[in-house]
C-alpha cells in the first residue's frame, strides 16, 4: 500500500511540474525516475531492460538525425513552396501539411512522422513569417489522429491484432462489417474540419510564388528508405528500434561534415524526458495502480452496452492525456472482453472504443504522446514557451470533435 501511494504522489508531481514546463522535463522526469528507482519502487534492471521502451528510443534518435540531414538538404524548403505556391491562404496550407502528415503516420511510428514534417511546417512558417506554434502542434496531434486507421499506424493497434487475430484489412472490413479503421477515418475527418476553425483567422495572403532552391538528394533517399524500412520492418520482424538506429548511422555518415552541430541540435532534453517517463509509467503499472484503475471500471455493475461503451472511451481519453497507451491497451483489452461477455455481446466495440480513445486522447496534453513531447520540444528549441493554455486551445477542441465522430460511428454501426 505504501508502494502505490508513493509511486501516486511521484507520478503525479511528475507530470504536474513538467506540464507547467518551468524545470526542464528532463530533469523532472529523470528525478521521478531515480526516486522511484532509490526507493525500491523499482530495480534498476527492471527499469532499464523492461520499463523503457526502446524501440521508441531508437526511432526517435535515428529519425532526429535524419530530421537534421534532411532539413539541412534543401528538400523541405523545396516541398514547403510548393505548398505554398498552391494555395492562396495559410491556414489551407497549414491543413494540407496536417493531412500530409495524417497519411504518412498511418503507416509508420508517429514520432518519426513529426521528425520528418517537422522541417517542412518550419520552413512553410519561415516563408511566411509566422509563428510556429500552431504548426508543431498541429502535425503532433495529426499524426496521433491515426492511430487506428491502420494496424501499423501504433504499437496499441498491433497489440489489438495480435491479441485478436485481426489481419491488416480486418481494420477495413470485419465480421460483416465496417471496420476500425474506417471509423476512425470518420474522426479523422473531423479534426481536420475543426482545424479550419481552429485557424480560421490565420488569412494571410499568399500572392507570390515562392523560389525553390538547390537540393541535396541523398537525405531524401535517406529519408524515404528509414520510412520504407519502418512501415515494411514489421514483416519481416525487424525491430522498429533497430531500423531507427541504423538510419540514424547512415544520417550520421551522410552529415559527417557537420557532426558537432548534429550533436548540437539534437533535442537531448526530450529524449531524456521519455527515457524517464517511461520508468515512471512503468512503475505505476508493476505496483498495480493501473490495474486498480481499470478495475474500478469493471466493478461499476453497469448493464447497458452503450452507456459501458461511452465509459470504455471517454475514460480512456482522459487516462491516455497522462499514461502511456500501450500498457493500458494490453490490461484494458481482458476488461473488454470479460464486461462484453457479461453482457453478451461481441467485445470489438468495446475494443474498438478502448483504442479509439487512448489514440486519439494522448493529444489533448503536451506530454501525452511522444510525438507531442517531441513537438513541443522542437518549439522550445526554436526559442518558444509552450503553455498549456495556448496548446489546449488547438489540442481539445480537435481531438474531441474526432472522438465524438468516431463514438457516433461506433455506436451506429456495431452498437
Amino acid at each position: 500500500m505504501i508502494e502505490k501511494l508513493l509511486t501516486l504522489v511521484i507520478f503525479i508531481a511528475c507530470y504536474s511540474l513538467a506540464m507547467t514546463r518551468k524545470v526542464k522535463i528532463a530533469y523532472t522526469a529523470l528525478a521521478a525516475a531515480g526516486a522511484l528507482i532509490l526507493l525500491g519502487i523499482v530495480t534498476p534492471q527492471a527499469a532499464f531492460f523492461d520499463m523503457i521502451e526502446w524501440n521508441v528510443m531508437g526511432i526517435y534518435w535515428g529519425f532526429m538525425m535524419i530530421s537534421i540531414i534532411f532539413m539541412q538538404s534543401g528538400m523541405p524548403a523545396h516541398i514547403a513552396g510548393g505548398l505554398i505556391n498552391r494555395v492562396r491562404k495559410e491556414k489551407y496550407a497549414l491543413i494540407s501539411l496536417c493531412i500530409l502528415t495524417a497519411v504518412i503516420s498511418s503507416f509508420m511510428a508517429n514520432v518519426g512522422t513529426v521528425l520528418m514534417v517537422a522541417p517542412i511546417a518550419i520552413e512553410m512558417a519561415k516563408k511566411l513569417k509566422s509563428s510556429l506554434f500552431p504548426y508543431m502542434v498541429a502535425i503532433a496531434i495529426s499524426s496521433n489522429v491515426v492511430t487506428t486507421v491502420t494496424m501499423i499506424a501504433d504499437p496499441p493497434a498491433l497489440v489489438l491484432a495480435m491479441e485478436t487475430g485481426m489481419k491488416f484489412f480486418d481494420f477495413y472490413w470485419f465480421q460483416g462489417k465496417v471496420g476500425l479503421g474506417v471509423i476512425t477515418i470518420f474522426g479523422v475527418a473531423a479534426a481536420m474540419l475543426s482545424l479550419l476553425f481552429i485557424f480560421r483567422k490565420m488569412n494571410k495572403k499568399i500572392t507570390h510564388v515562392v523560389e525553390r532552391g538547390k537540393l541535396d538528394y541523398i537525405p531524401t533517399l535517406v529519408f524515404v528508405f528509414g520510412t520504407l524500412a519502418l512501415v515494411i520492418g514489421p514483416y519481416f520482424d525487424i525491430s522498429p528500434g533497430l531500423i531507427g538506429v541504423g538510419a540514424g548511422i547512415v544520417s550520421l555518415i551522410v552529415g559527417r561534415k557537420n557532426l558537432k552541430g548534429m550533436m548540437k541540435e539534437f533535442d537531448w532534453d526530450s529524449f531524456l524526458f521519455i527515457g524517464g517517463i517511461f520508468i515512471v509509467v512503468g512503475s505505476i503499472v508493476s505496483v498495480g495502480l493501473l490495474s486498480d484503475f481499470v478495475g474500478l471500471i469493471g466493478g461499476m455493475g453497469i448493464s447497458n452496452a452503450s452507456v459501458m461503451l461511452a465509459i470504455i472511451i471517454w475514460v480512456s481519453v482522459a487516462a491516455s492525456s497522462f499514461i502511456d497507451n500501450v500498457p493500458y491497451t494490453i490490461l484494458m483489452i481482458p476488461v473488454c472482453n470479460q464486461l462484453a461477455a457479461t453482457m453478451g455481446i461481441s467485445p470489438f466495440p468495446f475494443l474498438f472504443g478502448m483504442l479509439i480513445g487512448t489514440g486519439i486522447g494522448g493529444n489533448i496534453t503536451p506530454i501525452g504522446a511522444t510525438a507531442n513531447v517531441y513537438a513541443c520540444g522542437m518549439l522550445e528549441k526554436h526559442g518558444y514557451k509552450v503553455k498549456l493554455k495556448e496548446y489546449l486551445k488547438i489540442s481539445l477542441p480537435f481531438s474531441i470533435l474526432a472522438v465524438m465522430a468516431a463514438h457516433i460511428a461506433l455506436q451506429l454501426l456495431w452498437m
